[in-house]
């Protein structure tokens, strides 16, 4: 009852409640992207949404324009306190996680949750193992299990398992943790980055993820994200016990280098 119809109401609610708030941090980020270097303020970035099916993820722009993809070795997008893609102004919205204030718009469109597993770049579909897909079956999160407790300190095959252990132990006093342990790691700053042994393992340059980017991208992941609520990837409504539960999550975060972004 909580995930099929209390979580999206509230969900709902409150984004209609934060709406004015956005619009008053709206002005200031704003004015403060455009001074920095003049380029648009919004980036929309496609991502994978429910039952996999891509949709256009709001964001404030943090990177220079037409910055170069470049992935960790797991295919995780790749940040660093160093990384000289961020704009200035990109670097404290980051640092803050008011970049994701836009997705307010993403849940009142029923695209997102204020919680659940941080969605990822449309690519990353045929990562899932078949036997990890439950999480599909949720409505991604502006915050979530993973960006809560570790966000970039995990790699990416950590991600696919912790945000499969939220939707099989999704619940309202579970939400509520996340919720203020995420105003925790956001105040204290922890884990903003990538840690060192991972970015290690090596990076690679992926094509640009140009603003104008065909939509044959799109096009090819809608086809593989049609999803059928039939193939079995149902939430296990079977709670594992409470001493399994994962130490290790993962910040599913993907910014604005993941492919077929989309520059406003």
């Amino acid at each position: 009852m909580y995930k099929h119809f209390f979580k999206p109401l509230f969900d709902f609610i409150i984004a209609l409640i934060g709406l004015p708030f956005f619009i008053l941090l709206f002005i200031p980020i704003a004015i403060a992207i455009k001074i920095n270097d003049g380029g648009p303020i919004f980036y929309c970035g496609k991502r994978l949404g429910r039952n996999g099916k891509p949709f256009r993820m709001y964001k404030f722009r943090s990177m220079k324009v037409n910055a170069p993809d470049i992935r960790l070795s797991d295919g995780s997008t790749y940040n660093a306190e160093d990384d000289d893609r961020v704009t200035k102004v990109g670097r404290f919205l980051r640092k803050t996680s008011l970049d994701e204030i836009p997705q307010l718009l993403n849940v009142l469109l029923f695209q997102m949750s204020f919680i659940g597993p941080r969605p990822d770049p449309i690519d990353w579909l045929e990562k899932y193992p078949e036997d990890e897909r439950d999480f599909l079956k949720l409505r991604p999160g502006i915050t979530g299990y993973n960006q809560a407790y570790f966000r970039n300190s995990a790699d990416g095959n950590e991600k696919i398992r912790n945000d499969n252990y939220y939707a099989r132990h999704i619940s309202f006093w579970l939400d509520i943790k996340i919720f203020f342990k995420s105003f925790i790691v956001v105040i204290k700053k922890e884990n903003i980055n990538v840690t060192e042994n991972r970015i290690e393992n090596g990076t690679e340059t992926m094509e640009s993820n140009d603003a104008f980017q065909s939509e044959e991208l799109l096009a090819e992941s809608e086809e593989l994200g049609e999803i059928s609520d039939d193939t079995g990837m149902g939430v296990d409504d079977s709670v594992a016990s409470e001493t399994d539960e994962r130490r290790t999550v993962d910040d599913s975060e993907s910014d604005e280098q993941s492919n077929g972004g989309e520059i406003i």
